[in-house]
């Protein structure tokens, strides 16, 4: 024995056994398969290890009751990166309930450093939970890391996949983990967990966790889970089927959507037809998202429509069904979310619907989850010319990235050591640096190969759970024997024609408000007396309502009737004021005649006239070949000037589309300081993808 625990295999596992059944409060819990294994290596052997199991299989049982045989035999504290939030709020109060004492530092509890730096240093803790992005934190690096790593009793990468920038949730941070490992005494077990890889990715993280490490993997079958796969590619029938089928549904569940609009409008859509349902997306405040998690946990929703936004962090064990809106981007995504249900009862729902514009949303994430070489190049070049710091803003002047791509890739340098940042600077290193070309061109052709892989998942006419079990290198796969290609489906995938067309009148009936430009590209106001008013748009491009139409009718070169109605009857619904007296158009050198035209029979509709009052004189590109604000402002600015009359009184300034908005911004500050009336934005549809 060494302060109580024993030295010998089987009692020592005895002893495991009573720490894992403390932590579940179950005297009767035995370990699954596969995790007492783990846990030997891990605590036993000090092993480096990885742990690769299905969702529900027990992965932070692994790591709580290492912690707790390590420390009762006098190591130091545990140290778990672990990537969101949510996910820490679970594990600390899991591991308290074991009588461990679980502590984080983040960037909500500052106040709190000081006292948990002391309780380190006083070896009270005994694991401390961080975020990857803590690495790059100059106060962590200086004030806790140098007395902890020295002491750690055990590493633990939760979520390890995020590691790999060949998994579907690759964050940069996770790669400054290589280079804290190097600090760690030789002897400190390293442990990895994941639910979430396939063979390359296995490979990547055991390549960066270092030699000889022990991978533990498991059959990732789901027992209770009852897979389907639907292509149904009109939104109006998915919307329809969604609000007759989920009722049916046992228990509550998730619908996850692609993007934030089709989250929102999906919850909207469902509460029209009696349905407790909540939208659930990254553009809520973190106090909205924990309370829309507790309200699901407790059961006062049937539904929560979210996006990938509800990741990791989330686990309640008795959801019932998970249902994708649209088709995820790879199967590893796909089993990561679906996994969610049926993790503690015997019987859950997996649906997969497939639509229309599944494939336009995920060439978008393609397109914009890296850089091209030209605009890494640029941004390389500029920091490498300025030799001082370089604010953020401006980059952007000079680079043609949105800054949260701006940000991703400037976050990668930092990582890899090419560029430093203080605060919202940067400035180059004297670190050499080529573009990754052939690496990213292997991992978009890697996910081009996963995106035509869920397709044959969902035409497939066999085993839905063998074919996915099989996409991630589960030598196990089998069929299943409970989806609906194993045995007959228990409902229709019909909706009531009613109920679509109800459907297909919601989708076309909720036209869209934004809101203006309020400062200028390089951060000063806009005088509020040459801003142009809130803007009203019909739909979303390609939105399976107004938008949709509007993207076909561009394509054939003339605006239905039908379209012009709608903008006519959504313009005198929202009581523009102060009220419009005429109407002008934003005019192009591409299609003069299409948005003249629209303009015109807007004004007749209205009983109002049409003025003739803003001319093109350059072309510039598409404002959607440009990323950022900096590029939007400069492309247009010097596109249009006032060359007609303008009548002195409110306007409507249309386009078919808004964009960046600087067009609309641009032009209706030239309209008011020529002495127009307020400015009324009115668009078709707003091209926003999320």
């Amino acid at each position: 024995m060494v302060n109580g625990v024993a030295t010998d295999v089987e009692t020592w596992s005895a002893q495991a056994l009573a720490a894992l059944r403390s932590l579940t409060g179950r005297p009767d819990d035995e370990f699954r398969d596969g995790q007492l294994d783990a846990i030997q290596a891990v605590a036993f052997r000090r092993e480096r290890v990885l742990v690769v199991q299905r969702t529900g299989w027990g992965k932070s049982a692994v790591y709580f009751v290492a912690t707790k045989m390590l420390r009762d035999a006098g190591s130091g504290p545990t140290i778990i990166v672990s990537p969101l939030l949510a996910l820490m709020r679970n594990q600390i109060a899991a591991g308290r309930a074991a009588g461990l004492n679980i502590v984080t530092i983040n960037s909500t509890n500052n106040d709190d450093w000081f006292q948990i730096t002391e309780d380190l240093a006083d070896d009270k803790i005994d694991a401390l939970l961080v975020a990857p992005e803590r690495f790059a934190n100059q106060e962590f690096l200086d004030d806790v890391l140098p007395n902890l790593a020295p002491r750690a009793g055990l590493f633990v990468v939760d979520e390890v996949h995020c590691i790999s920038d060949w998994g579907h949730d690759f964050r940069p941070d996770y790669r400054r983990i290589g280079r804290l490992l190097e600090l760690l005494p030789k002897n400190v077990p390293v442990l990895g967990t994941t639910a979430t890889a396939n063979d390359r990715v296995v490979n990547d993280v055991t390549a960066q966790l270092g030699e000889n490490i022990t991978t533990i993997r498991g059959p990732l079958d789901r027992e209770s889970l009852r897979l389907d796969a639907i292509s149904m590619p009109s939104r109006a029938h998915r919307l329809a089927w969604l609000s007759e089928i989920i009722p049916t549904l046992e228990g509550t569940g998730i619908v996850y959507c692609l993007t934030v609009n089709d989250a929102h409008r999906l919850a909207e859509w469902l509460r029209n037809e009696g349905i407790a349902a909540e939208s659930y997306a990254a553009d809520l405040s973190t106090d909205t998202k924990t309370r829309l998690e507790d309200r699901l946990l407790r059961n006062d929703l049937k539904v929560l429509c979210a996006t990938s936004a509800l990741g990791m962090g989330y686990d309640k064990p008795d959801l019932g069904f998970v249902i994708h809106y649209q088709s995820p981007g790879s199967p590893i995504s796909y089993y990561q979310q679906v996994g969610r249900a049926g993790r503690a009862i015997p019987n859950a729902v997996g649906i997969l619907l497939s639509g229309s514009e599944d494939s336009d949303i995920q060439e978008w994430f393609m397109q914009t989850a890296f850089p091209s070489r030209p605009e890494a190049e640029t941004l390389i070049e500029l920091l490498e010319k300025r030799a001082d710091w370089t604010s953020l803003p401006a980059i952007e002047e000079r680079v043609n990235l949105r800054r949260g791509r701006l940000q991703q890739m400037l976050k990668v340098l930092e990582v890899e050591g090419v560029v430093e940042r203080n605060g919202m600077k940067y400035r180059r290193t004297l670190k050499k640096w080529t573009y990754p070309e052939e690496r990213l061109a292997k991992i978009n052709a890697a996910r081009r190969i996963e995106q035509d892989a869920m397709l044959k998942y969902i035409s497939s006419d066999i085993c839905l759970m063998q074919i996915l079990r099989g996409l991630l290198d589960d030598p196990e796969s089998q069929s299943c024997g409970r989806c609906t290609r194993c045995v007959e489906r228990p409902y229709s995938v019909d909706a009531d024609r009613g109920t679509v067309g109800r459907a297909r009148d919601f989708l076309r009936g909720r036209p869209l408000t934004f809101e203006p430009r309020k400062q200028y590209s390089g951060g000063s106001k806009i005088p509020e007396n040459r801003r142009v008013e809130q803007g009203r748009a019909l739909g979303v491009w390609n939105d399976g309502g107004w938008g949709s139409e509007t993207r076909d009718c561009k394509e054939a070169g003339e605006f239905s009737d039908a379209l012009v109605a709608a903008l006519v009857e959504t313009v005198k619904a929202a009581r523009l004021s102060p009220k419009p007296a005429w109407v002008t158009d934003i005019p192009s050198l591409r299609a003069p005649a299409l948005v003249l035209s629209l303009a015109q029979r807007l004004a007749d509709g209205l009983g109002i006239p049409y003025v003739a009052s803003i001319a093109k004189v350059r072309e510039a590109v598409p404002q959607s070949t440009r990323a950022n604000s900096a590029q939007q402002h400069s492309n247009i600015a010097t596109s249009f000037e006032v060359a007609g009359e303008v009548p002195s009184g409110p306007v409507i300034l249309i386009d078919d589309l808004v964009d960046s908005r600087w067009t609309m911004t641009v032009v209706g500050e030239a309209l008011l300081e020529a002495g127009a009336g307020a400015v009324h934005p009115v668009v078709l549809a707003v091209t926003t993808p999320g």
